[in-house]
Parts: structure tokens; C-alpha cells; sequence
């Protein structure tokens, strides 16, 4: 592996936009150059708002052939695998746990490749792997930060890096997944009798408001639209957790020049015709996925509809395989969302706290597997489905 140099690009922007979209050339929207550009670019993510990008690079000669998505953090928001009982028993016991280097999309908790690999040099993938993890393990010592963390990563590359060494973690997420319905009602028709009368009385609710949904795709959203929507955006996250919300409106606008194939906004219209919610979507080929939502004013219901039902609809409409409606939310189960497992690996070099760690997730895991089978017991289908 002499032949393969490692560095890292401390903004996206010192990368060859061609060279990274070489690597990660699929369209899962994330890791996209145009999506991380705009993050780096608004300020969201820099060493200020505690996300210092760290892309790893991998070259043979000139040629960009791995790559990998990667922050210096100084604290652990934004990621949605939760270590802050970790974080605690660092400093209960003297030592830093922060800086972290974590590879992962910030604010994001959306399952895809977190290690490109260029096609031509795809035979190589399991010495790249080995190398990429060399490559780290030095680096976290030179930068002196507690570990690394890769989040959300899909499970042929987790299941690789556990080979390697990096302890492998689980959790759990809740997607809608196409069975090849033909319309909502389609959709309905393969629940029992008590949950689809709750899905419709949900949607019925909703009618005495006079409230309409419109699909705006990335390149037809204005900046008037951009505006409504930031506006609910903050209003919403300034009631569920105290401040306005991580990104900012800069970064929401780019998206419709920088991701205008991948973006989606639903405007919640009244009759008279004033935006009083809004909820940010992105698609690939496959999936949806529901990112972001506000109101203006609470209505019952309202974020099923806007979040949710909207979204099966579109993905049945575009025939979508999958709907990821973001993390969290157990309610989801009762509406057809189904549990699905999620995979993070950790690379710990002390060895006390590997071991409490490692400890640790095994007890977790096996916590996930048994709820796995439980939730699956509550959902609302069939059981002829």
C-alpha cells in the first residue's frame, strides 16, 4: 500500500469537485460535493460551530481513488448516535473526550456510504479499509483527540471496519417501505380495520382548515419560499429544544442552486394563501428523505400529514422504494413505519475504555434486537399481508 498517499482537505473546497464525485457516484444526496459545500459555505460547519472538517483523502500519484466524509468535533450535537454518558465518564476520570473525529453528515442521521471508493480501485476496497483505519488511528494521536466515530454507515462497510478492529454499534430508525402500493389507499387497505379508521380520521381532521400541500421541486423554490420555510423551521425548534435550529437560511437557499435534483419542499397553504408550515424533503433514484419541518401554528395532526402522509404519497406517486422519515419517533410504527437496524463503528485506542465501551454496546445491542422483535409486533398490518 506505499503506492497510496493519505491527507486530509480541511474544506470541501479543496477538493476537485470532479475528483470527489468520481468517488462517491451514486445519488444518495448527502455526501454529494454540492450538499457539503453548502454546509461548509453558510458557516454551519467550520471550527466555530464546532464541526472542523477533516475529509480524509486517499491518492495513488495525482489520481483521487477514497475518500471519506470527516470532522474534528468539539462536542457531540448533530449526530444522533448519543455517547454523551461516554463524554461524562471521560471527565469524571480526567480525560479530554473532546476534540472526537468522527466521520458522519452533519446534523443528519441518514444511512449511506461513508467511505468512496473510485470504481477502477474498488478491488483494493479491503486493503483501502485497513490503510483508511491506520490512517486514523495515527491521526487521533497527532491531533490528540478521545476516538473515532463512524455514523451511519451502511452495514457492508461497518461489518468491514468491525474486522478491522472498530467496535460495531446499532440502533434503530423507523422507514416506510414501498410494497408496490398503487395509492394511498392501496396503502390503507393492508392495515387492520382500527388503524386505517385512525389514519383517516388523522387526514379528515385536517380538512375543516382548508389547508393545501404543494411540492415544490429544488429549482422552483424562491427565495420567498426559502423564507417561510426558514421562519417555521426556527419557530419549531425554538419550542422543542430552546434555540433556532443548527443551520442557518444561507445554507437552505443554496439548496436550490447546489442540490436543486435532490431537494424537495412542501408548503402547507391556507385559504389565504399564507404558508403556515413547511417541510424539507430530499430523494434520491430509491429513497426519500424527510429532513426538516415548522409551523406557524399548531394544528392536530398537522405534522403527521406534512411529514408522513405526504411523504408516502409522493414516494408511491414516484414509485420510491423507501421512505426515512428521520430519527427517532416510535409513533411512527402505527403509521406503516417500519423498525429498521442502523450501524456506527468506534475505534477506541485506551484500553480501559474500549473494553467499558465495547461492554456497553454489546448490552445495547442486544436491547435493540429483542425491541426489533417487539416493535415489529405493533405494527398495523395484516397478518396475511
Amino acid at each position: 500500500m506505499t503506492e497510496f498517499t493519505a491527507t486530509f482537505a480541511t474544506q470541501i473546497s479543496q477538493v476537485n469537485k470532479q475528483h470527489w464525485q468520481a468517488i462517491f457516484h451514486d445519488n444518495y444526496p448527502f455526501y454529494q460535493y454540492p450538499f457539503l459545500h453548502a454546509l461548509e459555505q453558510s458557516g454551519a460547519v467550520s471550527s466555530s460551530s464546532g464541526w472542523q472538517p477533516q475529509h480524509l483523502l486517499i491518492h495513488k500519484g495525482n489520481t483521487l481513488i477514497a475518500a471519506m466524509p470527516c470532522y474534528l468535533k468539539k462536542h457531540s450535537y448533530g449526530e444522533y448516535m448519543f455517547d454523551w454518558s461516554w463524554a461524562n465518564a471521560y471527565q469524571a476520570h480526567g480525560i479530554a473526550y473532546y476534540p472526537k473525529l468522527l466521520s458522519a453528515i452533519p446534523f443528519t442521521p441518514a444511512t449511506g456510504k461513508r467511505i468512496g471508493i473510485h470504481p477502477e480501485f474498488e478491488k483494493f476496497s479491503q486493503s483501502l479499509f485497513a490503510l483508511i483505519v491506520k490512517v486514523l488511528t495515527q491521526t487521533l494521536e497527532q491531533v490528540e483527540a478521545s476516538n473515532f466515530q463512524c455514523l451511519f454507515l451502511d452495514k457492508a462497510t461497518s461489518d468491514s471496519l468491525a474486522k478491522l478492529g472498530l467496535i460495531q454499534r446499532t440502533d434503530v430508525q423507523y422507514h416506510w417501505l414501498n410494497k408496490g402500493y398503487s395509492s394511498f389507499s392501496d396503502f390503507l387497505s393492508w392495515m387492520t380495520a382500527r388503524k386505517r379508521k385512525m389514519i383517516k380520521k388523522e387526514r379528515q381532521n385536517l380538512v375543516q382548515h382548508k389547508l393545501s400541500f404543494v411540492w415544490c421541486n429544488g429549482k422552483d423554490i424562491t427565495k420567498q419560499d426559502w423564507s417561510s420555510f426558514y421562519s417555521c423551521y426556527q419557530q419549531t425548534y425554538l419550542k422543542r429544544s430552546g434555540h433556532q435550529g443548527y443551520l442557518n437560511l444561507t445554507f437552505f437557499s443554496s439548496l436550490s442552486e447546489q442540490c436543486a435534483d435532490s431537494t424537495l419542499l412542501l408548503k402547507v397553504i391556507n385559504d389565504k394563501q399564507e404558508v403556515v408550515a413547511s417541510s424539507l424533503f430530499f430523494k434520491s433514484e430509491t429513497h426519500l428523505y424527510g429532513r426538516y419541518w415548522g409551523c406557524m401554528k399548531e394544528h392536530e395532526f398537522l405534522h403527521f400529514e406534512a411529514c408522513y402522509y405526504q411523504g408516502i404519497e409522493y414516494c408511491i406517486k414516484h414509485n420510491l422504494q423507501c421512505f426515512d422519515a428521520g430519527a427517532q419517533g416510535e409513533h411512527k410504527l402505527a403509521r406503516g413505519f417500519e423498525p429498521v437496524k442502523l450501524y456506527g463503528n468506534y475505534l477506541i485506542p485506551q484500553p480501559n475504555f474500549k473494553q467499558a465501551i465495547a461492554d456497553f454496546i454489546e448490552k445495547e445491542q442486544r436491547y435493540h434486537n429483542d425491541y426489533m422483535q417487539s416493535a415489529n409486533s405493533y405494527l398495523p398490518f395484516k397478518t396475511d399481508r
